[in-house]
């Protein structure tokens, strides 16, 4: 019977009498300031959630999760991969070559890694289909010299499709009249864009006997064999096992930890920093809930003295003012979390609407990954930040209310 009084007083406690209007507003700045707190904190992990699963999806599943490649060109590559899908954390095995280099046009010139694909088999590996502009993969065919680039880099060279290039290899060929560059034409047979600067910028694409021409191999002869993992994070380990059981010691491993894992290491660090600083401004704000009940304290002194006659209990007490520091804390949590989730489900359009109507880029490519600012909400991060919000709401409320329970009612009607 007296549980829903107390709950009624302290819910009415979070407005003050009217001539302590002040109090009134306090009570107000609290809750904005907690339900801000908790906004930005929903928002800010939407956006690091997002940089992770691009990295995740996008630049992992361009380049290789691991390769295992032989110090001497293999002639036989399917048989390695055979060897390798047995292991149930394979999912797909391809040819792999690589070749660093120049491509020249017209006076320009930019740096890039040539992937020796087989159109066929890439697919199973990559994710490169989903993302041409112009031609597709399946255009590479043996013989003709074909490539495929990213568009900032035909945008460098000034290329589009059907266009030639020029490839400038790391070697010299020695001839009586002197050492020379080893250079070859190229025909641009397609156009991809990512959103990844490194990759649209500096990958190419060829097909694997166009290269074991030009690095002087036989025909069928590969670098490696490229893998797809069910777990990428087993890459790793996976890959080394595969290495020194597959071939006795004949063959190594590389995996995308070595090219990518300090990025994505850095994200994963960078969020759980982001996080720890972030929950530190829900604390202050959820502490200021503090110097709100101190001061309805003090403006309810004579109330609390009417009912501690009337036979409350100073525990009884307590649960009032732990009742409306709680009303605080839920309301502005709740209003928070809808205006955080709102906000991760329209930050991408909205950037990318500001970015159009200013006309400038906040995400360069040529300094970040990815060139939008991605997010992806996550049910398990919401629900994570508004029970800390609440936990450090109800935490506030102890030490008012524990003050109020000391009054005395003698020494509080003195003054009334």
């Amino acid at each position: 019977m007296f549980r829903p009084l107390f709950v009624f007083i302290g819910t009415r406690y979070t407005r003050a009498k009217r001539r302590s209007h002040f109090v009134s507003f306090i009570s107000l700045t609290s809750m904005i300031g907690l339900a801000l707190g908790v906004l930005v904190m929903i928002l800010v992990l939407s956006v690091m959630n997002g940089f992770d699963h691009e990295m995740r999806t996008r630049v992992l599943g361009m380049v290789p999760h691991a390769t295992i490649e032989s110090a001497t060109p293999l002639a036989d590559w399917r048989e390695l991969a055979a060897g390798a899908l047995k292991h149930p954390q394979v999912l797909a095995a391809a040819p792999f070559s690589q070749m660093q280099g120049l491509l020249s046009n017209d006076g320009k010139v930019q740096k890039v890694l040539i992937n020796a694909v087989d159109p066929q088999e890439e697919a199973r590996v990559s994710i490169i289909g989903d993302f041409f502009r112009q031609g597709r993969l399946e255009d590479l065919a043996p013989g003709e010299f074909g490539m495929v680039i990213g568009d900032k880099a035909a945008a460098k060279l000034g290329v589009t499709l059907g266009d030639k290039l020029t490839f400038v290899a790391p070697e010299v060929t020695v001839t009586p009249a002197g050492m020379f560059p080893r250079l070859k034409r190229f025909t641009v047979v397609g156009i991809f864009h990512v959103g990844a600067g490194e990759i649209d910028g500096h990958l190419a694409l060829a097909h694997v006997q166009d290269l074991a021409r030009l690095q002087r191999w036989r025909p069928g002869q590969v670098q490696g064999v490229r893998l797809q993992f069910a777990d990428l994070f087993q890459a790793p380990r996976t890959a080394w096992e595969l290495a020194q059981t597959l071939g006795e010691g004949d063959y190594y491993a590389r995996d995308w930890t070595r090219t990518h894992g300090n990025l994505y290491q850095a994200i994963r660090m960078e969020k759980a920093i982001i996080g720890l600083l972030l929950l530190l401004i829900v604390a202050v704000a959820a502490f200021n809930i503090i110097s709100t009940l101190v001061m309805v304290v003090t403006d309810k002194k004579g109330d609390i003295a009417i009912l501690r006659t009337l036979g409350s209990t100073p525990r009884q007490i307590m649960a009032i003012f732990m009742v409306q520091g709680t009303v605080i804390g839920v309301f502005g949590t709740a209003l928070g979390a809808l205006l955080g989730i709102w906000a991760a489900l329209n930050v991408s359009a909205g950037v990318a609407a500001l970015e159009r109507l200013l006309g400038i880029k906040f995400l360069n490519a040529d300094v970040y990954f990815i060139d939008y600012l991605p997010a992806q909400l996550m049910w398990g991060d919401v629900l994570l930040v508004c029970a800390a919000a609440l936990v450090l709401s109800f935490l506030a409320t102890l030490y008012p209310a524990w003050r109020a329970a000391r009054i005395q009612p003698a020494e509080a009607l003195r003054y009334e």
